[in-house]
């Protein structure tokens, strides 16, 4: 958050303001209680803290918080909060400087030179970026967090100090201005909070969540607060009398046990009760019950007795344990009816699982000893972050990375089997391409087709808990654009992309490549000059006339129709004759005689098999067997189009130079789409029969549209088929026509508006 007074000269300048002496005790203060929970260090460790805290109290010198404090309170705060981890004294001196950079003007250098790499590079990647970089707030916030959570996929410190700044920033929220509130606490909740949740930090998840709702809906929160002072009140010999109970069971089976009692958060109560629209009196769970026992098996053996002396309410147990949860939290949660009829709810968890139930990847530092607890923290949060540079080098845009790591923040997960056995978790409403990227990124660009429990499902079922999913691949199968429709995770959406991007660059070349030759032909040379060192100075000429970095880049620009093969030929070959080589009048007489054919020596053969460098129009649906043309679209590839089509007249009368020659191929490798008009009488089962007679017809329905007119005698059904060229059309129209209850049936077409 920043001071409300200006940021003053750079740390280490002549000052003239001298900080209030009750100022400078009152910070003096507040870092001799750091300095007290600084016992974990060594001496040389605790010296450095020392050496930060001077630097940055120098770096902040008059600067005051919004509630009058000196603003060096504000990092001695969150080193404190640090503590609480155990963090190290590199840690420790990137939270006493954090804002150093941000706002005093100490550069990267300087800290390195005082305090090392390490924390110099904590500090950096705790800094905002300059405002002045971007366009727009939401752009600047998208790169800042980008900026972050890479930072802390390299070094997890830099999230823990993170939220050690945000929580105590949530914590004097009432110093700032209230049109501030609403702002920071919806940030704090989007992002912040479920950082927290999914590292694993429950103690601070808990209270953002609570201090953001506090100055979120503040009406709210102190009308909830005195509703469950209230009810704790009322309930207080209830609860004794459930711990009685407790107590006395586990003394008789002699168990040794821990008993805490644990109550919900305000926040989750009060989203239980706008979500479920519930009332105050019906949220029944507000009180629990934590039993820390010493072994795996002394969870189940406590649940069994907890069953014995109250009666578990259906569909409410939850086994952690054996699959826990995506941040590696593990417990044996069960909710039992209590006295008077009032709901418990028991959590039975290990002292180690306990440790990162409260601290997550914090449990690295705090509980050496626990090495098979944090162990596994650690290996989850290591995995989830690895995701995160894993989409950072496929994804360059910041807002879309952000839009990948927010459904990965996603806290609710279901756990799904691979066909050997092994757990894996995967977000709420994730679907088998999900699946398919989370096991390798092979698997999901070849993925092809896929068994839940054994059974044939479409790639975008969404997955349940408990299913075994298969995926089955093939070496010819790719990515389809369509999956992005429905992937969930950011690691499918980002590899997808990525995928794509590279295929369509790909093709994008080698277009370009056939329109380069071809409009050179038409001047008078054979092929293009190879790219070697004896043509280097050929192109790089051409380069520099173009603008490109490389032939590459020239000829992927040639093929989206951001630049016009003929200029670009013009100069070519005219740099190609500056070196000597003659053009060949008779290849560039029969090449300019034949172009305004569609069917040129030099033309485009089209298959079918280009994906995204070739578009086929939707205004015409060009078919093998018509007349057609290409249009070089301006970045958007090469557009097909009947030549007949209005829209491709028009362009054409406007645009004629990106007009290029193309031609079907002998052998097509798939079917088109094309539109069709079926006027019938109206009647029972007439869609049925027309369907019928397309699937006799061996054609697919892709679309269908009925119109939203009331039913006449009269009706006009629109389908969008697929057909292998003109021929099959013909012969589907003649099946339609030979069909009862059809009067017409004929191809959609728009030349009719071509004189328009």
């Amino acid at each position: 958050m920043r001071p409300a007074m200006p940021s003053p000269p750079k740390a280490g300048s002549s000052r003239s303001k001298v900080l209030d002496p009750a100022a400078a005790n009152a910070a003096a203060a507040s870092f001799a209680v750091l300095e007290a929970q600084l016992g974990y260090l060594t001496e040389a460790e605790t010296d450095m803290v020392r050496r930060a805290y001077k630097f940055a109290d120098e770096a902040h010198l008059g600067q005051m918080r919004k509630s009058g404090e000196p603003y060096i309170t504000h990092p001695i705060a969150v080193a404190g909060l640090c503590t609480e981890w155990k963090l190290d004294a590199q840690a420790l001196a990137a939270a006493l400087l954090h804002d150093a950079m941000e706002d005093c003007g100490v550069t990267k250098i300087e800290l390195i030179e005082r305090f090392g790499s390490p924390v110099a590079e904590l500090v950096d990647g705790l800094t905002k970026l300059d405002k002045l970089e971007f366009n727009t707030r939401e752009e600047n916030q998208a790169e800042s967090f980008r900026k972050m959570l890479l930072a802390m996929a390299r070094d997890v410190r830099v999230i823990l100090i993170k939220l050690a700044d945000r929580t105590h920033n949530m914590r004097t929220m009432s110093d700032m201005p209230r049109s501030k509130w609403g702002r920071i606490a919806s940030e704090t909740l989007e992002i912040y909070a479920p950082i927290a949740h999914r590292l694993g930090l429950n103690q601070i998840y808990r209270e953002l969540q609570d201090l953001s709702f506090k100055h979120q809906l503040p009406w709210r929160y102190a009308v909830l607060t005195k509703a469950v002072s209230r009810a704790r009140n009322r309930r207080r010999d209830l609860i004794q009398k459930v711990q009685a109970d407790v107590e006395a069971v586990f003394a008789q089976a002699k168990m040794e046990v821990r008993i805490s009692g644990r109550e919900k958060t305000l926040y989750s109560i009060y989203k239980k009760m706008d979500e479920k629209h519930l009332s105050f009196a019906q949220v029944t769970d507000i009180y629990g019950f934590r039993v820390i026992v010493p072994s795996v098996i002394d969870c189940y053996t406590a649940l069994g007795w907890l069953h014995q002396i109250y009666k578990p309410v259906p569909g409410k147990f939850k086994d952690h344990i054996a699959i826990a949860k995506v941040n590696g939290y593990q417990s044996l949660h069960t909710t039992l009816v209590g006295p008077s009829g009032v709901n418990v709810e028991f959590q039975m968890r290990t002292e180690a699982m306990h440790l990162v139930a409260e601290s997550g990847v914090a449990a690295h530092w705090l509980y050496k000893e626990h090495e098979s607890a944090n162990a596994q923290s650690e290996r989850l949060s290591t995995q989830w972050l690895q995701s995160l540079l894993d989409i950072q080098t496929e994804t360059r845009d910041a807002a879309e990375f952000w839009d990948h790591v927010k459904v990965d923040l996603f806290p609710d997960a279901v756990y799904v089997f691979t066909p050997k056995s092994q757990i894996m978790a995967m977000p709420r409403g994730a679907t088998v391409v999900d699946f398919a990227y989370a096991i390798h990124s092979r698997v999901g660009d070849h993925a092809m087709a896929a068994r839940i429990n054994g059974d044939q499902v479409p790639l975008r079922t969404e997955l349940k808990n408990g299913d075994v999913v298969e995926v089955i691949t093939a070496p010819v199968s790719a990515p389809n654009p369509a999956w992005l429709g429905f992937v969930r995770t950011g690691r499918a959406r980002s590899k997808i992309r990525h995928h794509l991007k590279t295929m369509a660059q790909t093709e994008s070349v080698e277009l370009g490549e056939k329109l380069l030759s071809q409009a050179l032909r038409a001047e008078g040379i054979d092929k293009l000059p190879a790219d070697d060192a004896g043509n280097q100075a050929i192109w790089e000429k051409l380069l520099r006339f173009t603008g490109n970095r490389n032939l590459s880049d020239l000829l992927m620009d040639i093929g989206l129709g951001k630049r016009i093969a003929t200029i670009v030929a013009k100069r070519l070959a005219g740099l190609l004759s500056e070196g000597g080589q003659k053009p060949d009048a008779l290849l560039m007489t029969r090449e300019r005689f034949t172009a305004h054919e569609s069917v040129s020596q030099g033309a485009i053969t089209l298959d079918g098999s280009e994906n995204a460098s070739v578009v086929y129009s939707r205004c015409c649906r060009p078919l093998p067997g018509d007349d057609i043309v290409g249009y070089l679209g301006r970045g958007e590839g090469l557009a097909v189009h009947a030549r007949d089509c209005a829209i491709a007249r028009k362009l054409e009368h406007k645009d004629s130079e990106r007009f290029i020659g193309v031609e079907w191929s002998d052998e097509l490798t798939r079917s088109f789409e094309t539109a069709i008009n079926v006027t019938v009488i109206n009647g029972k089962g007439v869609l049925a029969r027309v369907a019928g007679a397309l699937a006799s017809a061996e054609t697919d329905i892709v679309h269908v549209d009925m119109g939203n007119e009331s039913p006449q005698d009269m009706a006009e059904l629109k389908f969008v088929i697929t057909v292998r060229d003109t021929a099959h059309l013909d012969q589907v129209l003649r099946h339609l026509k030979r069909t009862p209850s059809v009067v017409k049936a004929e191809r959609q077409t728009n030349q009719a508006n071509a004189a328009g």
